[in-house]
């Protein structure tokens, strides 16, 4: 049984209990509501920091803005760019103070921008930016918006025009493979636009000029070229190009043209006029290397022809026409770097390449 002593110092355990934990509840609500004037504190801090690099971020802008480079009356200039401290009220109020400096290498100038303020509890702030203004005139820069006045490529014409074509002033240019032939290509859509024959096989396509170029078949060609290479330390063999067409009747055969480089790697390159369908414009078939006077086969006296060939459009296979495919189908425009290499026939066809099998 309780006695009277007994439950009068339980009351006074109990007593002692609930101020122990009163006091742990004040120092938990003390410590949260600390905590929460921190995270405004911080939240403010965070939000005056955006606004400061956004007002750094404009002047910086506002200093490249200008239209001309000489100071001008009516126009923001490039020499007008100097230091300068303005004030801005927003949220609070910040300091933007400005540094510019030339760089003595280049025609240029440091900027410097540093935006300052006083947060909520009474300490400083400030963000700094660092840029550097081109003084460029921007009339420069404004014309690389403007189209070329020419076809996009080497010597403002198409880049289905050889390098080596020689131009003739009037829109075109002049290709002289071999021979006593010469190929003219139209600057501008890159197309065979005449095949001219009887010209002394010692002229050059640079000494050629438009009245040379008398005996000419000017019905419209495409262009198919590319490069023979041959595995180190063997003979160049002979060989032809052979292009059979399919996929209807043309008015005119293909003609092809080999001519062996004069650089230190062999190699030998082809070029061939394609003339399409008529009612089509475009062209089917298939391109095979020829032997002469050797085989092909993989025994020790006979080579492989192997095909550069690679998937450029990632479609599992090689079957676009730029890609070097076994058979062309629909071509629309001229090829070029359809490229072969021949090897001994006991070696492999090199990674990249396909063997050609007829």
């Amino acid at each position: 049984m309780l006695t009277r002593t007994h439950l009068h110092r339980q009351r006074g355990v109990g007593l002692i209990e609930a101020l122990i934990a009163f006091l742990v509840l004040s120092l938990g609500m003390l410590a949260v509501g600390r905590f929460q004037s921190q995270l405004r504190l911080h939240a403010d801090i965070a939000r005056q920091r955006s606004e400061a690099v956004r007002l750094a971020q404009l002047d910086l802008e506002r200093l490249r803005a200008f239209s001309v480079v000489a100071a001008t009356a009516g126009a923001r200039a490039y020499a007008d760019i100097a230091s300068a401290t303005s004030n801005v009220d927003a949220s609070t109020r910040f300091v933007v103070s400005r540094s510019v400096d030339e760089v003595n290498a280049l025609r240029a100038r440091n900027a410097s921008v540093d935006v300052g303020w006083t947060d909520s509890s009474g300490a400083a702030q400030h963000v700094v930016l660092n840029s550097i203004v081109s003084g460029g005139d921007p009339a420069h820069s404004g014309a690389l918006a403007l189209a070329p006045s020419g076809p996009p490529g080497p010597f403002a014409r198409s880049v289905r025009v050889p390098l080596s074509a020689q131009d003739l002033g009037n829109g075109s240019s002049v290709f002289k493979p071999t021979g006593s032939e010469a190929w003219v290509f139209s600057n501008r859509t890159g197309e065979v636009i005449a095949r001219c024959t009887g010209i002394a096989p010692t002229t050059t396509a640079q000494s050629l000029t438009p009245a040379d170029l008398n005996h000419c078949d000017t019905t419209p060609g495409l262009l198919l070229s590319g490069h023979v290479r041959f595995a180190s330390n063997d003979r160049a063999p002979a060989f032809g190009m052979q292009l059979v067409l399919s996929g209807g009747n043309y008015a005119k055969p293909p003609a092809c043209t080999t001519e062996a480089s004069a650089g230190s790697e062999p190699n030998t390159s082809y070029h061939c006029i394609v003339y399409p369908l008529a009612n089509t414009g475009i062209w089917s078939g298939r391109l095979s290397l020829t032997p002469i006077g050797w085989t092909v086969g993989a025994g020790e006296a006979d080579r492989r022809v192997c095909r550069y060939a690679s998937d450029l459009d990632g479609s599992g296979a090689v079957d676009s026409n730029i890609e070097h495919p076994a058979d062309y189908s629909g071509v629309a425009g001229a090829l070029t770097h359809q490229n072969f290499v021949i090897v001994k026939g006991t070696q492999n066809c090199p990674l990249g390449t396909a063997e050609q099998t007829s």
